[in-house]
C-alpha cells in the first residue's frame, strides 16, 4: 500500500512539475500596448499591443469580480490596492471587435470607449490595427459627405433615418448623375454600422481618389420593421421592408438626389442578414436592381438562376464573399457551398466573383475588405 501511495505521489509531483515548465514556458506578453483609436478623447484604456491583445481597465473598488468579454471569450482582471481592475485578453484577429465588461455579473460598456451600436446594444469597440489597414485610412485626398437624412414612410407609419455617401465632386457638377448602391448592415446592427464601423466614406474616398472605382452614391438604412429576438431571424418576414426600401426610399431618394433611376445605375449588397435580404430581395426586383452583393450572407445557386426568370439578360454582377475562419467552420450552412455556386454560375455565364477574407471571421474586417472588392466592380461600362 505505502508503495502504491508513494508511486501516485511520484506521478502526481511529475505532473505538477510538468504543469508548472509548461506555464513557464509561455512566452511574456509584449508590453507595447498603446491607447486604441476607438477611445474616449484623453481615455488611456483600453489598450492594445502589437500581439493583438486588448488590454482593459477600470476602477471599481467594491467589486469583487470583474472580466473582460470579447469575441466570446471572458477574461479574468485583476485588482491593485487601489480598486482598479486591469487585464488582458488573448490575441484577437485584425479589425474592429465589440466588447463589454462583466462586473459582478452585470454586463456593461468600458467607459473608456467609444460606443457603437452592435449585437442589439450601444455598447464598447476596439480597433486591433491591421496590416491592410491603409484602404480605410483617412488620408488627404477629396472626400465626400456622409449625409444622415428622415425619409416618410406610410407603410411604417413613421419617418426613418438613412444615411447618405455622396462621392467628393457631388456637390461640384451640379448636372452630373450618380448609380446608386443600396447598402444593408447585419442583425443586431443598425444603419450606422456601415458609417461607422464599416469605414464605408474612407473605402470610396481612397477608391475614386486611386481611380478604382466609379464615383456613385451609397444609401444605408435600418433594414427592420420589426425587431427581432436572439434565435429568431427564422421568421422574419421580408416583405415589410422590401416595401420600404423598393417603394419608398428609392423614390425619395431619386426626388432628392442627382440619380441614374434606370435598373443598370442601382445595386444592392449587405452583410450577413443584409446579404440574406439582398438575395431575397434583388431576385424578386431584377427590374429594379442590376448588381448583387452578399458579404457574409449566403450565396445564389444555378437553381436561384434558373428558377429567378430574366437572371441572366438583367443582372450584370453577383459577388459573393466570406472570411476565411468561416470557410473552416463551414457546417453545411444554407444555400450550398458558396465557391461552388459562384463557379457555377460563373460556368453558365453570369459575371460571378468570390471573395475570400483572409484570416477573418463573421466580423467587420471581412466586410470592410468586401466593399473594397466591391466597389470597383460595381457600374462598370
Amino acid at each position: 500500500m505505502k508503495r502504491h501511495i508513494a508511486g501516485l505521489t511520484v506521478l502526481l509531483l511529475t505532473i505538477v512539475s510538468s504543469l508548472c515548465l509548461a506555464q513557464t514556458d509561455q512566452p511574456p506578453i509584449k508590453e507595447d500596448f498603446k491607447p486604441n483609436s476607438t477611445n474616449q478623447p484623453g481615455r488611456e484604456f483600453p489598450q492594445v499591443n502589437s500581439e493583438g491583445r486588448v488590454r482593459a481597465s477600470i476602477s471599481a473598488p467594491e467589486a469583487t469580480k470583474v472580466q473582460l468579454d470579447i469575441s466570446a471569450v471572458k477574461y479574468d482582471l485583476v485588482k491593485d490596492e487601489n480598486g482598479v481592475w486591469t487585464g488582458e485578453s488573448g490575441p484577437q484577429d485584425e479589425g474592429f471587435h465589440y466588447y463589454q465588461l462583466w462586473i459582478d455579473g452585470a454586463a456593461v460598456p468600458d467607459p473608456g470607449s467609444l460606443y457603437f451600436f452592435g449585437a442589439m446594444r450601444w455598447g464598447s469597440g476596439i480597433e486591433i490595427p491591421a496590416t491592410d489597414q491603409d484602404f480605410y485610412a483617412l488620408k488627404n485626398v477629396p472626400h465626400g459627405q456622409m449625409r444622415q437624412i428622415f425619409f416618410p414612410s406610410e407603410s411604417t407609419n413613421t419617418s426613418r433615418r438613412a444615411f447618405v455617401y455622396t462621392p467628393p465632386d457631388y456637390d461640384k457638377d451640379l448636372t452630373k448623375r450618380y448609380p446608386v448602391l443600396y447598402l444593408q448592415h447585419g442583425w443586431g446592427e443598425n444603419e450606422y454600422g456601415w458609417p461607422e464601423q464599416g469605414k464605408t466614406m474612407f473605402i470610396m474616398d481612397n477608391l475614386i481618389a486611386e481611380g478604382k472605382a466609379k464615383p456613385f452614391i451609397i444609401v444605408m438604412t435600418y433594414g427592420m420593421t420589426n425587431e427581432i429576438k436572439f434565435g429568431g431571424l427564422r421568421n422574419f418576414d421580408i416583405t415589410p421592408f422590401q416595401t420600404v426600401l423598393v417603394d419608398e426610399l428609392i423614390p425619395y431618394i431619386d426626388a432628392t438626389f442627382r440619380t441614374l433611376t434606370d435598373q443598370p445605375n442601382r445595386a444592392m449588397a449587405g452583410l450577413s442578414m443584409g446579404g440574406f435580404e439582398t438575395k431575397l430581395i434583388t431576385l424578386k426586383n431584377l427590374d429594379t436592381f442590376s448588381h448583387i452583393g452578399l458579404f457574409s450572407g449566403g450565396s445564389i445557386s444555378a437553381d436561384d438562376v434558373n428558377n429567378t426568370p430574366g437572371f441572366k439578360e438583367k443582372v450584370k454582377l453577383v459577388f459573393v464573399s466570406f472570411g476565411s475562419r468561416e470557410l473552416e467552420n463551414r457546417r453545411g450552412g444554407w444555400g450550398g457551398d458558396p465557391k461552388e455556386n459562384a463557379a457555377a454560375l460563373k460556368e453558365a455565364g453570369v459575371n460571378s466573383h468570390f471573395y475570400v477574407s483572409p484570416n477573418t471571421a463573421h466580423e467587420w474586417q471581412s466586410w470592410r475588405r468586401s466593399l473594397h472588392e466591391f466597389a470597383p466592380l460595381v457600374f462598370r461600362d
